[in-house]
């Protein structure tokens, strides 16, 4: 839903018209009454707010929206007119996402909507596996302890995921190298028992976390 708020009722629709037409939900709003009575039902995912309105003026709207916690995170478009460099800088430094200069075509503006939708669209949340100051990120597919980045291989790095995942859980080795080498294992014990070492060696105290277990294989312990 994008909100525009206009007080010139030609230009209004045809803000709406245009979104509307282009795959977007829209309303339209002549003054900042309206439009905060409307916020107090519903948020928008964007508003395209003017400068220059009756009342309460598009700047002092945008200082309000960006002080309050439940629409400061709305992404906002300011109309300026032409030649009028600092409404624009004024409406940045407020917070403002973007500007269009009027006036403005209404292709030019479906393309800033579009543009800044997707440059404040919610990143997804990376995956992090931790214990203590242990992490594994599973998008970046880095390991660091503290603020110091731990270099692992490949194969390294999916035998601690898998420990990772499964705190305290007894894994053969045979199940190791399944999962590490994805391939049947072939009785070779020195490969995982290798890596493990190696693994050890690079976490430090962390290392010790990981536990022989006799006659099995090895296990994890992770601290919350």
């Amino acid at each position: 839903m994008v909100w525009c708020v206009e007080d010139d009722a030609s230009i209004r629709e045809i803000l709406i018209y245009t979104l509307r037409s282009t795959g977007f939900e829209a309303k339209g709003f002549a003054d900042g009454a309206d439009f905060f009575h409307a916020l107090e039902h519903e948020k928008p995912e964007l508003i395209v707010l003017d400068i220059m309105l009756p009342g309460e003026d598009g700047v002092e709207i945008l200082k309000r929206l960006k002080a309050a916690p439940d629409t400061c995170q709305i992404p906002i478009i300011m109309a300026t007119a032409k030649g009028q460099e600092y409404d624009k800088v004024q409406s940045l430094d407020l917070g403002a996402d973007d500007y269009l200069v009027k006036p403005f075509g209404m292709m030019e503006m479906v393309s800033r909507v579009k543009a800044v939708l997707r440059r404040c669209a919610p990143r997804s949340v990376q995956r992090i596996l931790q214990t203590g100051e242990l992490t594994l990120n599973l998008d970046e597919h880095t390991v660091s302890i503290g603020n110091e980045r731990i270099p692992l291989t490949y194969k390294e790095f999916k035998i601690l995921r898998l420990f990772l995942q499964n705190p305290g859980f007894v894994f053969t080795r045979e199940q190791l190298f399944n999962d590490a080498w994805g391939m049947d294992y072939i009785g070779e014990t020195r490969t995982v028992d290798m890596h493990i070492r190696t693994l050890r060696q690079k976490l430090g105290a962390y290392g010790d976390k990981i536990e022989t277990v006799r006659n099995v294989g090895y296990r994890m312990e992770v601290s919350k």
